[in-house]
């Protein structure tokens, strides 16, 4: 595998689940320049397949609004099979109603970020604080 010469043991694996192709595109530019290794899916449903096929990034962000099965939905999968024990998962969503957020807490996700009111680069510095205030 060729990747420049990067060590990829220091690289943390994101993966990016979002609808928008706009958004994901721009968010893996932001994460891959600060040294993440991105990987990023249009559905829910490719995301729950990707992790049931043994992919495990350290870090999910997650839109709630998606086609099929709401994001909300996909994390609670998540958690029931026990897909990704060790993995931050954060909401990236516009749905920032008492309600969502009350509806995330429940399913103990690590953050909540409203992408109506971030730009980028505070996304990449709110996920980067979530995660040094995680305890693994």
């Amino acid at each position: 595998m060729l990747m420049s010469e990067k060590s990829t043991s220091t690289q943390r694996k994101i993966l990016l689940v979002d609808d928008d192709s706009f958004l994901l595109d721009m968010y893996s530019l932001k994460f891959s320049k600060a040294n993440y290794e991105v990987k990023a899916l249009d559905s829910t449903d490719n995301a729950l397949k990707t992790l049931r096929d043994g992919y495990v990034p350290d870090i999910m962000l997650i839109d709630i609004v998606m086609p099929g099965m709401d994001g909300l939905e996909l994390v609670s999968t998540i958690r029931k099979e026990d897909l990704v024990p060790h993995a931050l998962i954060i909401m990236l969503t516009n749905q920032g109603t008492p309600d969502e957020i009350a509806r995330s807490k429940k399913m103990n996700v690590d953050g909540y970020i409203v992408k109506a009111m971030t730009i980028p680069s505070e996304v990449l510095t709110e996920v980067e604080k979530i995660s040094a205030n995680k305890k693994y």
